[in-house]
């Protein structure tokens, strides 16, 4: 027995001589490799790297690294909820420097936890900046949107819109209009018009105005109220183009003659029927009133 034990070790020592320290280094490593998988199942990453020595220690934390920031993923995108998200990110775009490198770097890292583009998460960071009158702020997480592909309606325009006319970058305003909205105006919301034609009217762009308001004649586009009327007329007249005013105010003297009491009111008969009935006519829900575009109020 002891005879064939040391035949075996002789054996075997043959083979690692013939193999040479090549073929040795690469068992070894082998092992390592299979004593860390053995480790990392009883234990976490940093008794593996401690186990591991001095060892190959730039591959090591690379490999580290990426199982680090696998779990970290995981955790993110699972365990906090989208109002922490929510606030996360708000609290870092305020606190954040003014640079646009900084601003896409952060919402860039923020977005890349989530499976799909969180464009309502984004929509509400956006309402709270406006409550805070971080126009520039607005300005750059909306850019940052439509550079992703994201966001591109009417209410985000409005949104962009709205917030550079607020942060005093009138003409920008005026070139995002032109070059996104301006080529189709037989079908861009009134309520978009609107607040383009205030944007004109209060930054004295007066020939951007009555150019706009007339390209929205030619599509025969009539104003929905008076406030309208009453900013192109003005801006006729700062122009001296006085026949123009007054053939606008005649066009759509209507807009100025109606009232509210012109408006059919329900008789008391039919009220007094349905309270007898006790049925409630059913709450509009605020995605009803909020209507397609999500349009932000001028």
């Amino acid at each position: 027995m002891a005879m064939s034990r040391s035949r075996a070790m002789a054996n075997l020592v043959g083979r690692f001589t013939q193999l040479g320290t090549t073929r040795v280094q690469t068992l070894t490593s082998s092992y390592c490799t299979f004593a860390q998988t053995q480790m990392f199942n009883r234990s976490n990453m940093r008794e593996v790297t401690l186990l591991e020595g001095q060892r190959n220690n730039q591959l090591m934390d690379h490999d580290s690294g990426k199982e680090a920031a696998s779990v970290h993923k995981q955790q993110i995108g699972e365990n906090v909820s989208k109002k922490d998200k929510i606030n996360f990110l708000t609290t870092t775009l305020l606190d954040l420097k003014d640079s646009k490198e900084a601003v896409y770097g952060a919402l860039d890292a923020w977005v890349a936890w989530e499976q799909k583009f969180p464009i309502a998460s984004l929509k509400r960071v956006l309402i709270t900046l406006e409550n805070e009158q971080q126009w520039h702020r607005v300005i750059q997480v909306v850019k940052w949107m439509l550079s992703k592909g994201q966001g591109t309606t009417m209410g985000t325009y409005g949104q962009l819109i709205r917030a550079l006319d607020m942060d005093h970058r009138a003409e920008e305003a005026h070139k995002f209009w032109v070059k996104k909205i301006g080529t189709d105006l037989h079908s861009v919301p009134w309520q978009l018009c609107h607040l383009m034609i205030s944007v004109y009217y209060r930054n004295n762009m007066l020939e951007n105005l009555v150019k706009l308001f007339k390209g929205l004649e030619a599509f025969d586009r009539k104003p929905p109220d008076k406030l309208v009327v009453k900013k192109v007329a003005d801006a006729y007249e700062l122009l001296g183009l006085l026949e123009e005013k007054e053939r606008i105010l005649e066009k759509y003297d209507y807009l100025f003659t109606e009232t509210a009491a012109a408006k059919p009111k329900k008789s008391k008969n039919i009220l007094s029927k349905k309270k007898k009935s006790g049925r409630r006519k059913p709450t509009s829900t605020p995605e009803d009133l909020a209507g397609g575009d999500d349009m932000q109020a001028e």
